[in-house]
């Protein structure tokens, strides 16, 4: 056996954040386990290893926490993405009721219905900031619904939802930062739960009465309904937002696109894949492994860089290349893999893909109108400003 390789750089400085991918390609090449100095972790940035870790919850555990650092893994004790095993399994069926495909099909014309109206607005400004107008446009008219979200305590809702992965991060200055907006966003949580103020039919009505009917503790609530809803909005904003700007950047690819819909489901896996949504969760080895030549010991916290994974040359031809007709686009793990793969994908696909649709119906061309700005955030990839222009499709 032989020691993992070092890697000595911070990857949560702005200067990686906002482009990190020759750091995940040096990674790669270093070999399937490297150990982050900075960071006192071991990194996972190839594919195979990637999902393999996510695809064994018995080895590469959840329950001892996701984030990378110890308060918020102690912080967040109770929420579903950190729980394993039958307690795992019990909290996600008792979530996903309202979740499955068949449970949030009766959405699928309200869905539509809001892109289109999303979509006719910015066509008609023609020049627009499409994180601001369209990424979260959507997004934050369907989730906080589906939730049950109380429409008095909506204003902050994205502010909060960034600070959760902010929190979820290693203990930097922003991690730090976050904390008020993480505290607000529970205690705001625990509230409504306990007053039961939740719009009726909801998910987050339907985990109040599974907790009414004894079916889990009460204090479980509000973490099941925050942990469904930060991801729920904050990687959908971000791949909808990368979307835009990938097919602004690639005039070809919007035009074939344009020219079969039918790729949209193909196009939108190439985004995740090419601008993955979430960076990094970790898992902690509950016995040593050995990935490649390397032991890891028990106990040890392991990063799945699901950023780097997803542009590894060993799984996908030419990474780097934005292609809507990939022929294995749909192999990202930009949502997870395993028993904790995302449990809001379904409605994420939804959004995005009638987002897609209304663009294509209404949009002829998409260009870039000015200098795109990436946000900062630990653990969400995603643009802060991107100005575009447009002009409509014909009639």
């Amino acid at each position: 056996m032989t020691s993992a390789p070092t890697y000595p750089y911070d990857l949560w400085t702005d200067e990686v954040l906002v482009d990190p991918y020759s750091h995940y390609r040096a990674l790669r090449d270093l070999g399937p386990v490297v150990w982050l100095e900075a960071h006192g972790v071991y990194a996972l940035p190839r594919f195979d290893e990637a999902r393999a870790a996510l695809a064994s919850a018995s080895t590469y555990c959840s329950g001892q926490g996701v984030a990378f650092n110890d308060a918020a893994n102690q912080a967040a004790g109770r929420s579903l993405i950190m729980t394993d095993g039958e307690l795992h399994s019990h909290l996600r069926k008792v979530l996903a009721r309202n979740l499955t495909p068949r449970a949030i099909r009766h959405m699928q014309d309200t869905v539509d219905s809001q892109a289109d109206s999303v979509v006719r607005a910015v066509v008609a400004k023609g020049s627009f900031d499409a994180v601001a107008d369209l990424a979260h446009a959507l997004p934050t008219s369907v989730v906080p619904d589906l939730v049950g979200w109380p429409y008095d305590g909506r204003d902050h809702l994205v502010e909060w939802a960034g600070a959760t992965f902010d929190f979820l991060g290693p203990m930097n200055d922003r991690a730090a930062a976050a904390v008020p907006s993480v505290v607000a966003m529970q205690q705001f949580a625990a509230q409504i739960a306990a007053e039961g103020n939740l719009l009726p039919g909801s998910v987050g009505a339907g985990v109040i009465e599974a907790a009414q009917r004894g079916e889990l503790e009460p204090e479980r609530v509000p973490p099941l309904i925050v942990g469904y809803l930060a991801p729920s909005l904050d990687t959908t904003i971000s791949a909808i937002g990368s979307a835009v700007w990938l097919l602004a950047n690639h005039p070809a690819q919007w035009e074939a696109l344009r020219a079969d819909p039918s790729r949209i489901p193909n196009a939108f896996d190439e985004v995740l894949r090419f601008e993955t949504p979430i960076r990094a969760f970790t898992r902690v080895a509950t016995e040593d492994v050995t990935i490649g030549e390397v032991n890891v010991p028990e106990g040890s916290r392991l990063a799945v860089l699901y950023g780097s994974a997803n542009r590894d040359e060993r799984r996908f031809e030419e990474p780097d290349r934005f292609d809507i007709t990939r022929k294995n686009a749909c192999d990202q793990i930009g949502f997870g893999h395993g028993v904790h793969g995302c449990a809001g994908q379904g409605l994420a696909r939804m959004e995005v893909h009638a987002l897609l649709s209304a663009m294509i119906r209404r949009i002829k061309t998409i260009e870039l109108n000015g200098a795109p700005k990436k946000g900062l955030n630990n653990l969400i990839n995603f643009f802060a400003e991107l100005p575009v222009r447009v002009t409509p499709a014909a009639p």
